[in-house]
């Protein structure tokens, strides 16, 4: 969700009553890069979507044992030119930084522990996994952006079926109209030869 000023008081923990939390009002433009990396006090996770905040709401077990799983099984083939990373910044324009659940990124983009974002060219695969209150932002908002921006994979996971297990829907960017194409929906495993060789057991979910 999009953030809002907050000026009411709150209950502190000993009862007493405290100031709540005060987000300042937004530029008229809306809020840019650099505000999101010096804005004092954001919760963790925030991102910047067209000017605005969006706070993230605590993960679902689905959400986190699915990240786990593709994680580990990323890390597991991946190239020495690449390397995996889970829930950093990636600056699509001025005013958009989402925060993918994962990324494949080029190695030389990963050569500084202290770093707090990368830049869209960095960045070969992004992955989100959809969460019912990110449905728009995950289906619609991101995979436009991340294309337009010239991300060329991108992987949307939704929980399906009575089991709750993952399927992963695959998308390639069309070079010619900066959009993104699906080449593949992959329900028990997870088998792909671009960005590299990839072969996820995705039932294995259930056995964590």
């Amino acid at each position: 969700m999009t953030a809002t000023p907050m000026s009411e008081a709150s209950v502190a923990g000993d009862g007493a009553a405290g100031p709540a939390p005060h987000w300042p009002m937004p530029p008229q433009d809306g809020w840019t890069v650099d505000d999101l990396f010096t804005l004092p006090d954001l919760p963790p996770h925030t991102e910047l979507i067209d000017g605005s905040l969006v706070f993230v709401s605590p993960q679902r077990e689905f959400h986190t044992l699915t990240l786990y799983l593709l994680e580990h099984g990323l890390r597991t083939d991946v190239p020495e030119h690449f390397r995996v990373r889970r829930e950093m910044a990636v600056v699509l324009t001025s005013k958009t930084v989402p925060e993918p659940d994962l990324v494949v990124v080029r190695a030389e983009a990963a050569n500084d522990c202290n770093r707090t974002r990368y830049d869209a060219p960095d960045v070969v695969l992004a992955v989100e996994v959809v969460s019912p209150e990110s449905e728009e932002r995950d289906r619609d908002t991101k995979p436009r952006k991340y294309a337009a921006a010239g991300i060329p994979h991108f992987w949307r996971v939704e929980k399906t079926g009575e089991q709750n297990q993952p399927v992963v829907y695959v998308y390639e960017l069309d070079p010619a109209t900066r959009a993104y194409a699906v080449t593949g929906i992959h329900h028990n495993r997870l088998k792909v030869s671009v960005p590299f060789d990839i072969s996820i057991d995705l039932t294995a979910i259930d056995r964590m």
